[in-house]
């Protein structure tokens, strides 16, 4: 029998606005729930990254990005699931955001980013951006 974890392939927005970003608390039902994440999801079949990250991002909060800068990529291993992250900065978008999936959000500074209990997947990111702040913008 396989035990393989399933590989998946996410996008993950980082969302800035006045010197912060957006913290995405996973809801009450689904695995990890109550952790800090960036908002995004998985990538489907023959879709390009950045086609993920405007249907995501649409379907989740009701925007639509109009500035997206390529940050990271990066792979993690769960106990279940590999994935294979794409980190975007998003510095401006379309819409005003709304929690479509129930979710709670905070705009975090990075310093505060650094205290809220992120996805193990996200926690590199965030510390690099508890270091260089919204720097990695400019």
């Amino acid at each position: 029998m396989n035990c393989a974890p399933k590989n998946v392939t996410v996008v993950a927005a980082i969302i800035w606005k006045d010197g912060r970003y957006l913290g995405v608390k996973r809801p009450e039902g689904k695995p990890m729930a109550g952790q800090y994440e960036f908002p995004g999801g998985k990538v489907e079949p023959d879709e390009s990254v950045q086609a993920a990250l405007m249907r995501e991002l649409g379907e989740e909060l009701d925007i639509t990005p109009t500035s997206i800068a390529f940050f990271k990529e990066k792979e993690h291993a769960y106990v279940h699931l590999a994935v294979h992250l794409h980190f975007f900065h998003i510095r401006a978008y379309e819409g005003e955001i709304k929690p479509l999936e129930g979710q709670e959000m905070e705009w975090l500074t990075p310093q505060e980013g650094a205290s809220r209990p992120f996805l193990e997947a996200d926690r590199e990111i965030v510390e690099q951006l508890a270091v260089l702040g919204d720097a990695v913008l400019q």
